[in-house]
This record gives structure tokens, sequence and C-alpha cells, in this order.
């Protein structure tokens, strides 16, 4: 049974005009298109096919909202990276992005999914930035764990966090193991929960979960 019996799918925005509004708290998912974010949202929320999954990178090509519960909401971000589409198009997608990280004051918090084996390229870059340009927690997963041996995942983690100098928190998880779902869905309440309790925003800064 899903931790979020009442979840469902609001809206897909490809111009800022198309957001859901402003109101209440919202945590963004964000990754490569490649690195596992719909399966990770899948089996977080404990809903099969909740987000869309493909074997072609760059499925999400929109901002998809989706609702957890009352004034709760959950932020699925258009793939980056690998996605064969035009210039244009992922053009738009970056400065679609950059308006809703600059102006979207519902956010409170995203979750960024990376490829252990690949680790943080130039676009995970781009979101850490975004997020410390306006004070908004990150906690990074490192997917597909189950790739890797165990001490080499024990080092990519270790990488990962000297890289980040504690801008964010961050995990191990597998959504075929599974692995660190309870920790990650932990997190995405307490990004949630933390913002309705008029908690200020945190720079992001946090030590390794």
């Amino acid at each position: 049974m899903s931790v979020f019996p009442d979840a469902r799918f609001l809206t897909s925005a490809h111009l800022p005009e198309q957001f859901v509004p402003d109101t209440g708290a919202e945590v963004a998912f964000a990754g490569r298109s490649n690195a596992g974010k719909s399966s990770a949202i899948n089996t977080i929320v404990n809903r099969k096919g909740f987000a869309r999954t493909s074997k072609s990178p760059g499925r999400t090509q929109l901002i998809n909202f989706f609702e957890l519960a009352a004034g709760r909401r959950l932020v699925d971000l258009p793939g980056y990276g690998y996605a064969r589409v035009a210039k244009s198009l992922q053009r738009h997608w970056r400065e679609l992005m950059g308006e809703y990280f600059c102006n979207r004051e519902s956010l409170s918090g995203l979750i960024l999914v990376v490829d252990v084996r690949r680790l943080l390229g130039d676009f995970d870059w781009q979101m850490v930035d975004w997020c410390a340009e306006v004070g908004c927690p990150i906690h990074v997963l490192l997917t597909k764990a189950d790739k890797l041996k165990r001490a080499q995942a024990a080092k990519a983690l270790a990488t990962v966090k000297q890289e980040l100098a504690g801008a964010a928190t961050l995990q191990l998880f597998s959504a075929l193991r599974p692995q660190g779902t309870d920790t990650a869905r932990t997190r995405l309440q307490d990004m949630l929960g933390s913002a309705g309790e008029g908690v200020a925003r945190a720079s992001g800064a946090a030590s390794e979960v």
C-alpha cells in the first residue's frame, strides 16, 4: 500500500504560466535522463507507474506536478543530458527550469537523482547552483547502487560527499533491490513538512544521511 494513498497527477507544464498555483509546499525531482528518476519516484511513493518510465532517455519532457496530500506536491522535472531532442528544446527546458527554481516560492526541496556510476555532471551542478541561489535544500540519491560492489558504492558515496562539501545530504539508493527507500521517503516528507511548519529554508548544508 502506498504511503501516499491520495497521490494523484495534477498537470504538465511546458510554460511557466501553466504551473499549478504557487501555494503549499512541493519537492522537485531532477536528474539525467537515464539516472533512474522515474523509478526512484515510483519506489518512494510506492505506486507502480506513478511517474512514467521508459527505456528511451528523455521521456519526461515537461514539468509534471503531482499532489501527494492536500497542499503537498511532488514535481517531476524534465530529464537532461542524454535526451535526443533538438537543441532548441534543450534550451527551452533549461530556461523553464531556471524560471521554476528562481521564482517558485512553494519549492521546499530538491531530490537530485544521480547514477552512482557516473557521479555529478555539469547539469547536476547547475541544479545545485540554482538551489544554492534560492536557499533550497538538496538531497542526492545515488541510484543504481545495486550495479556496484559494496566497496565501490561506498567509495562513490565518499567522493560525491567530498565534492558537495556540505551543500546537500546524500545516500545510496536502488529501486531494484530496493535500497535506501525509507531514508529517501523520510527526507521527502521532512522537506514537505518543514515548509508547512514555517521553518525557514536551510541552505541545504547537512551531513550524510
